[in-house]
């Protein structure tokens, strides 16, 4: 069973990761979450849900303004030919649906399947903002804090740029 916001908030707690949560009707698309961005502090971030032609599976998180290029991030993480991955596959792994990737859902990877690529650029900021497993929100956390959220569940992301 997938964990729920309340586990993730807790894990924050416990962590001692500061985050405020903000309600809004469900975003399933960058464009759509720009009407809100307004009310709502810090870098807006988009997220990558990914599988190469080894089918390895990949989350790739970057500032939702820059546009991803698939082929120079395969580059960079030395990737197969990356893609996006299926939704029976994001339901599998992370326990949720489209509209709905967050970094935080790696909390539901048991086996470790994923590998995080947090683009360089976001990292800079102070806070960056992502669902809270699932789209009628976004939680705030400092930028260094999701490094440290990673970190907490035994992940070693791989740092670059992932656009233009």
């Amino acid at each position: 069973m997938p964990a729920t916001p309340q586990q993730l908030f807790d894990l924050f707690d416990q962590l001692g990761i500061e985050h405020k949560t903000t309600e809004h009707p469900p975003i399933f698309t960058v464009d759509q979450g720009r009407e809100l961005w307004g009310t709502i502090p810090g870098l807006h971030c988009k997220n990558l849900f990914l599988k190469d032609k080894k089918d390895k599976v990949w989350l790739v998180v970057m500032p939702s303004a820059k546009r991803a290029d698939l082929n120079k991030i395969e580059k960079r993480i030395g990737a197969a030919r990356l893609s996006f991955a299926k939704p029976e596959l994001l339901l599998e792994i992370l326990g949720l649906t489209p509209g709905s990737v967050t970094p935080f859902a790696l909390l539901n990877d048991k086996e470790k399947r994923v590998t995080v690529v947090l683009d360089d650029s976001m990292l800079m900021s102070e806070f960056v903002n992502y669902h809270p497993l699932h789209n009628a929100a976004s939680t705030t956390i400092r930028a260094q804090d999701l490094i440290k959220f990673v970190h907490a569940l035994n992940y070693q992301p791989i740092v670059t740029d992932c656009g233009s």
